[in-house]
């Protein structure tokens, strides 16, 4: 990393200097030993020169002689020591960076998977509530723990990798680095004693060092990297005419063999074809809740939350025929590709009734729309050959286009006096109401129109469980704008059983004629939602001026 790298270091600097907010840059790499964390303490150290006050976080050197003295020169946070089982374990001390308030904390392995009983489970977990305190991070990522890859990394490395963190962490950075070298040079510094102890040499040779696999990994770090810059680039000129009805679906099932599969290929296609993507549940009778056992509903449990996690945005909806609820669904939201895994078989004298399977129906049934079936009943059959390209005349890339700031932002949907406030626990019903009476002063509709609209939506599918954040929402024949209200409930909602409680609610009412409307403003809070700096500041606002004050700062500081 000789004059590009130093002018991708002056760029994080020049952002240093203009933020407010804590800005996070990544040093991605396809192994160990490519040099990240080496690269990222020379970048502490220039940092340092240029009287930006750095702090080492957490590094690891693994023995590595080079990268032990670059911490030479440089503050380093002291670990935190914690018991666990009788057995003393180092982690990193969020805490004391946070009381420290650097500008710069240097914080390795991003994917690392803290000790039981830590505050955040995930590094990247730390990280997000440092760069909430408004410290900048430079961070270190292996590609292969993103958890879309999982399968593909199975199928061609053959190691399962057990720290993985959502894909949509790389989309958060405001900086991406790719730190490269040949697999022969890489395997050469290995032969050389620079990334493992002698006796170990041998073994990662035979293993993961391999000369196909390392060249795996470093494809899909440059395929990654390369989509990581298409994405930003499309979201500063793509708008609202650009918008196609090719968004992505996958279509689950409560006890689906393989779901998570499923899940990570449509993470994938998604990012590939630059669209919103969504996880459909359809809830029939024979499932309800009161029916189905607990194990089948600790499996659905997690199956939905690896979807949050991957990014989706994530919907359960009743339906009696489950095709039909699939094609309904994929109409209103625009979807153009559904990915559905393989169907069981069929007995011949069902057949002879006429009896036809879910994927069948589908197919049938379906106009316009591509249906990508998964062989999930292989569990190591993944996605390596069946990765989708960017086909159809579609853009390519990770999340929905994002309409330019001028088109489409918080502050531009939103005001004061559409920011509600409660500060004792209230129920689904009534959030619902007092947020449609801001939304309705300023649209022709009758009145309750929008609430039965919603209610009844929200019978059909309800969309309070997001992890905290509820998106109610419901497109409405006679408005010509969208509407949008913002609700913070600082005691959760008393009717609503979550594991987390929900705090923020945003009610989205969008015009009937047109759907790109609803589905670019689903984009925007699902992100925004998963923002940990921007719920913490709504939540603790006391009012609704300042809560505004906080999204025009938020706003300000992102462009």
């Amino acid at each position: 990393m000789n004059a590009i790298a130093e002018d991708k270091a002056s760029s994080f600097l020049r952002m240093i200097r203009r933020a407010r907010r804590g800005r996070f840059k990544i040093y991605l790499g396809y192994g160990a030993g490519v040099g990240k964390t080496y690269q990222m303490l020379l970048e502490g150290h220039r940092l340092k020169a240029d009287g930006i006050d750095v702090v080492i976080g957490l590094v690891e050197t693994h023995g590595r002689s080079e990268t032990a003295k670059l911490i030479e020169g440089l503050e380093v946070i002291s670990k935190r020591q914690e018991e666990y089982r009788g057995i003393s374990l180092e982690e990193m001390d969020v805490g004391a960076i946070l009381a420290r308030k650097p500008h710069v904390a240097l914080i390795d392995e991003l994917a690392h998977t803290n000790m039981p009983g830590s505050k955040n489970q995930k590094r990247y977990q730390d990280v997000q509530e440092i760069l909430a305190a408004g410290i900048h991070v430079i961070t270190t990522l292996n590609v292969q723990h993103l958890e879309s890859l999982y399968d593909t990394v199975e199928k061609s490395v053959h190691i399962k990798v057990k720290e993985r963190l959502p894909d949509w962490i790389l989309g958060e950075a405001d900086e991406i680095v790719n730190v490269d070298l040949s697999p022969e040079d890489l395997q050469e510094r290995l032969q050389d004693g620079k990334i493992y102890p002698v006796e170990r040499i041998q073994t990662a040779l035979s293993n993961f060092f391999t000369s196909t696999n390392l060249e795996t990994l470093r494809e899909l770090t440059l395929r990654e990297l390369v989509s990581q810059i298409d994405l930003k680039r499309r979201e500063h000129v793509e708008d609202e005419s650009q918008m196609a009805p090719d968004q992505v679906m996958v279509s689950l099932s409560s006890r689906g063999p393989n779901s998570a599969k499923l899940l990570r290929y449509a993470s994938r296609l998604a990012g590939r074809l630059n669209r919103n993507w969504y996880a459909l549940y359809v809830q029939t009778p024979s499932e309800a809740p009161t029916v189905i056992d607990s194990r089948t509903q600790s499996i659905l449990s997690e199956t939905l939350t690896l979807a949050k996690q991957l990014g989706a945005i994530v919907f359960t909806y009743k339906g009696e025929d489950v095709p039909e609820t699939i094609l309904r669904f994929a109409k209103e939201y625009r979807v153009g590709h559904i990915v559905i895994g393989t169907p069981g078989p069929i007995p011949p004298w069902k057949r002879l009734l006429g009896k036809r399977s879910l994927v069948e129906r589908l197919i049938q049934d379906a106009r316009g729309l591509t249906i990508v079936v998964l062989d999930t009943h292989e569990p190591h059959v993944t996605a390596k050959d069946k990765e989708p390209l960017p086909a159809r005349s579609v853009e390519d890339r990770r999340e929905a286009p994002a309409m330019s700031p001028d088109t489409l932002s918080l502050s531009s949907l939103l005001s004061p006096d559409r920011i509600v406030l409660w500060n004792e626990p209230a129920t689904k019903e009534r959030l619902l109401r007092e947020l449609t009476e801001k939304v309705e002063r300023g649209s022709n509709t009758p009145p309750n129109a929008i609430l039965s609209a919603l209610l009844k939506r929200e019978s059909e599918s309800s969309t309070f469980f997001n992890e905290g954040v509820a998106f109610p929402h419901v497109r409405i024949c006679g408005i010509k704008d969208p509407l949008l209200a913002l609700g913070i409930a600082s005691h959760g909602v008393s009717d609503v059983p979550t594991e987390i409680p929900v705090k923020l609610i945003f009610l989205i009412i969008a015009p009937k004629e047109d759907p790109n409307v609803q589905i670019r403003i689903l984009g925007m809070v699902s992100r925004l939602a998963r923002n940990k700096n921007f719920v913490e500041q709504m939540i603790k606002s006391d009012s609704s001026e300042k809560a505004w004050i906080a999204i025009l700062n938020m706003e300000r500081e992102a462009f």
